[in-house]
């Protein structure tokens, strides 16, 4: 349970971390960042083992766990929005 809670708290700070970064505005509320920020942690995850052989670390924190992560955010993110975008 406690690392379910992690990885939670691990794709708030990856969502904020790429709300904040991506510019213009963003519609969606906590729930929705959250969300995001977990399947750009996962996304992250698979992208970094794809590209550089280096999967996700076995540390609870690490840098490259955490920019990894805010990378996939910022595509779940982009994709998020093209998806929903209302024209």
């Amino acid at each position: 349970m406690t690392n379910i809670l992690i990885w939670i708290l691990f794709g708030l700070i990856a969502g904020v971390i790429a709300k904040f970064l991506k510019p213009g505005p963003d519609g969606q509320g906590w729930v929705a960042t959250i969300i995001i920020g977990v399947i750009g942690s996962v996304v992250g995850g698979f992208l970094g083992n794809l590209l550089f052989d280096k999967g996700v670390t076995n540390e609870i924190f690490s840098f490259y766990n955490m920019g990894m992560s805010v990378v996939g955010a910022i595509i779940v993110l982009y994709a998020y929005n093209a998806i929903t975008k209302k024209s």
